[in-house]
């Protein structure tokens, strides 16, 4: 379904996966209906989908618990956006495309690079649009890296170095005991953290990646390390006083990290997260989880002009930004998601972009929100380039699944 760019009426999404994800992006149809409604909700938990429902005004008849029901049932949507868990994107997408909705996609695309291009081939084929949530195009900090790179006046890219330090709290919350913490349910850590980072990567040196090397392993959040009187669980354990990967501490004193906890009818906050701490996973001691994912991963790129990217992912770090250094042919760029220096070779120029009052704005600064408007634009505009394209976000996976084929054979990966 193609909507005119000349009409008023707002394009109507579908969401299937009412998460925190879904959430962000939907709150672009909050602040502006006149573009935007939500038409229907796909979600398996009943909590979250009754939720939505009573927070978008739906009736009961547009709440799914599976996406096939949805499908079936008369079409009331212009697009859907899909923020399912990792190993449950494939199939919904597919399944969007060939009934005609154009897609706004979560990412990792899919688990698989055939998947991947199997979502392109199919959006060419059916002529819709396919979005992917690369947020940090739309992220002013990394627009104006992009910026002063495209100008030219920097001249050419030698080598780029950037670290992504996820930080300990969303690395034990989300890649030791939550749901990205194994390949076989989700993807690999550099997949499902850094695919950003490379789309990133990609999007400002405007090249192609010809060779990848990449090492790394799951070397510390492992039984055989942990503390001599530990148990299986943070609020059992003799230890967790101590423990900087306390449970307890994270989400019972500190209240962080506790978004995905649903609160049942008559329960407390309280209640909620001591019933996690007893029983779900994420009250797990962290050396006694069924995580399989690196806990630290480097990575190498030559590109196609000779330059050379390097990309390090740091668990062990109380910092939860990345940095960036960029060695070109006239200056150099160096930042950290709170300033920007820009030096110029033996002119003696210098600026510095102060990013401070950036980071801590919601919504990744407002980027979530300016990555729906595009592709409310894209979908209403069969001629308007999306900046995430499926075909422009592609590059990222293709790298990304080089790299970990590179760290599990110890071979530099060839790409074609």
């Amino acid at each position: 379904m193609k909507t005119d760019p000349n009409t008023s009426r707002p394009v109507l999404f579908a969401v299937i996966g009412a998460g925190n994800r879904a959430t962000k992006y939907l709150e672009y149809a909050r602040r502006n209906p006149e573009r935007l409604q939500l038409a229907a909700v796909v979600e398996t938990n009943e909590l979250r989908r009754r939720s939505f429902a009573r927070s978008f005004g739906l009736d009961e008849k547009y709440c799914y618990a599976h996406y096939d029901d949805f499908f079936a049932a008369p079409r009331c949507a212009d697009a859907v956006l899909i923020t399912t868990p990792d190993d449950a994107h494939y199939d919904p997408a597919v399944k969007a495309i060939r009934a005609g909705y154009h897609v706004l996609l979560e990412k990792p695309i899919a688990q698989r690079l055939s998947e991947c291009l199997e979502i392109a081939r199919l959006a060419r084929e059916y002529g819709v649009r396919v979005g992917v949530c690369h947020v940090l195009r739309y992220h002013p900090y990394f627009e104006k890296i992009r910026e002063v790179v495209a100008s030219g006046d920097m001249g050419e890219i030698i080598s780029v170095n950037h670290t992504v330090s996820v930080g300990l709290d969303r690395a034990t919350h989300s890649y030791v005991r939550g749901l990205f913490r194994n390949e076989r349910d989700s993807n690999p850590i550099l997949l499902a953290k850094c695919c950003h980072d490379i789309d990133f990567l990609v999007w400002l040196t405007g090249k192609r990646c010809r060779k990848v090397s990449s090492f790394g392993a799951l070397r510390w959040f492992r039984e055989e390390n942990a503390p001599a009187g530990s148990a299986a669980r943070c609020i059992d354990c003799g230890v967790e006083p101590g423990c900087p990967f306390s449970a307890r501490n994270l989400y019972y004193e500190r209240r962080d990290w506790i978004a995905n906890f649903d609160v049942r009818e008559g329960q407390t906050l309280d209640d909620a997260i001591l019933e996690e701490l007893r029983t779900g996973l994420y009250g797990r001691c962290v050396y006694r989880c069924d995580n399989d994912v690196a806990d630290h991963q480097i990575v190498a790129m030559e590109l196609e002009d000779l330059s050379t990217i390097s990309l390090t992912m740091d668990v062990f770090t109380m910092d939860d930004f990345r940095k960036t250094c960029i060695r070109m042919t006239g200056g150099e760029i160096d930042g950290d998601e709170r300033r920007l220096r820009i030096r110029r070779f033996r002119t003696g120029y210098e600026r510095i972009y102060d990013f401070t009052e950036t980071l801590g704005k919601p919504f990744h600064a407002g980027a979530d929100l300016r990555l729906v408007e595009d592709f409310l634009r894209a979908v209403n505009d069969p001629s308007y380039r999306l900046l995430t394209s499926i075909e422009a976000s592609i590059e990222s996976h293709r790298i990304c699944y080089a790299a970990d084929r590179s760290r599990a054979t110890g071979e530099i990966v060839r790409l074609e």
